[in-house]
């Protein structure tokens, strides 16, 4: 039997963590901020920077979406919809991990 590996459903009530070994840094060399992980490095934009700094472990896409909402001044639920996605590709890249 092949085991099931279908990505789980990411909502508002998933929680996340950066993926072991996986560090948020400033390259001073590039100026520009990364996400170090093993054997490579992913550059990141203000936005991609700003949502990984959410990223705790313990709170909720849903309670990062309203501290990011009332930060930017921009609806929840556009930036929630826009979220998902984002974390999506990070588990996919392995940079990321859904906890429990």
């Amino acid at each position: 039997m092949i085991p099931n590996t279908a990505m789980p459903e990411i909502d508002g009530g998933t929680v996340v963590h950066l993926a072991r070994g996986v560090r948020l840094r400033e390259d001073m060399v590039r100026n520009q901020t990364v996400l170090l992980a093993p054997e490579r490095a992913i550059a990141l934009d203000e936005i991609a920077v700003a949502i990984i700094k959410e990223i705790d472990g313990h709170r909720n896409l849903d309670r990062i979406a309203d501290d990011l909402s009332r930060r930017f001044e921009a609806p929840k639920e556009q930036i929630l919809q826009d979220i998902i996605p984002f974390i999506r590709e990070f588990i996919n890249r392995r940079t990321m991990e859904i906890v429990g």
